[in-house]
């Protein structure tokens, strides 16, 4: 069977799966591992010892759970009185020892998780949230209740992002940042309090943008952070002076979406930068 803690095939004896679970095919499960009713378990997940998929859990394909987590639990919000929500998460996703996700809050309402997604260990995931394909979140960091995250989103160890805010396609937030208000899509973020230190180069390179786009996002940087302009000031000028392309009118978009206000950089003479 391989190694006991991440099985490589078959189904240990210890563990517990309820009669209404839904396995595909080639899932593995270790010892003392819980799958709990009303789950679907897609082809090929590795459920580790110990680790918990709690009811109305849906997994994709691939999916990897280290020793200790727990997938699809209650949320932890006082409103919740034990009506049927869920957790859907996508494929090829990896949760890593104690970290946990929480399914929705309020009749019918998901907690969605994309594809490709990396847990690292002891990280958290509230109730209501989305959070798009292809996101890092380093050990403990922490989603509160609606956080959305877009897609290729890096969110640094011990970094906690307060509900309802929303972080942009391409971020990355470092280590120990206090996440207050949203982050436009491409920004690099640190801090506590948070502020953005410059754009996300290095992750616009990976996501393989073409040079014009490229500097047309820089130009939109310098509009919005810059200029020293309201935020509907600046996403009128984004919109008249800059190139379109499909990331450009993302942002603009996601600015407009904008409900808490966004992180704004460290103020010159603060005596932080």
């Amino acid at each position: 069977m391989g190694s006991i803690l991440m099985p490589s095939s078959g189904i240990h004896p210890t563990a517990i799966i309820d009669p209404t679970a839904k396995l595909g095919k080639d899932v593995a499960v270790g010892p003392y591992a819980v799958i709990d009713a009303d789950t679907v378990i897609g082809d090929g997940c590795i459920i580790g010892a110990h680790a918990t998929v709690h009811q109305y859990t849906t997994l994709g394909k691939n999916c990897k759970l280290h020793p200790g987590c727990a997938i699809g639990g209650v949320p932890q919000d006082l409103k919740f009185k034990g009506e049927i929500t869920h957790t859907i998460i996508g494929d090829n996703c990896t949760f890593r020892e104690c970290c946990t996700v929480n399914r929705g809050c309020g009749e019918g309402q998901d907690t969605i998780i994309g594809n490709n997604m990396l847990m690292m260990a002891y990280t958290h995931v509230a109730h209501n949230c989305i959070v798009g394909d292809n996101v890092i979140m380093s050990n403990v960091a922490t989603l509160a209740g609606h956080v959305i995250v877009e897609d290729r989103a890096i969110i640094g160890g011990l970094t906690a992002v307060h509900q309802f805010t929303k972080i942009g396609r391409n971020a990355m937030i470092g280590g120990m940042a206090a996440v207050r208000q949203d982050i436009p899509p491409y920004m690099l973020v640190a801090g506590d309090p948070s502020f953005v230190a410059g754009l996300n180069v290095v992750g616009m390179a990976r996501a393989g943008l073409p040079n014009d786009v490229k500097s047309n996002l820089k130009k939109a940087f310098r509009i919005l952070y810059r200029m020293d302009l309201a935020l509907p000031e600046a996403i009128k000028m984004m919109e008249e002076t800059l190139e379109h392309s499909e990331p450009v009118d993302h942002m603009i978009n996601f600015l407009k979406g904008v409900e808490r206000g966004i992180i704004r950089p460290r103020k010159k003479g603060s005596g932080e930068e």
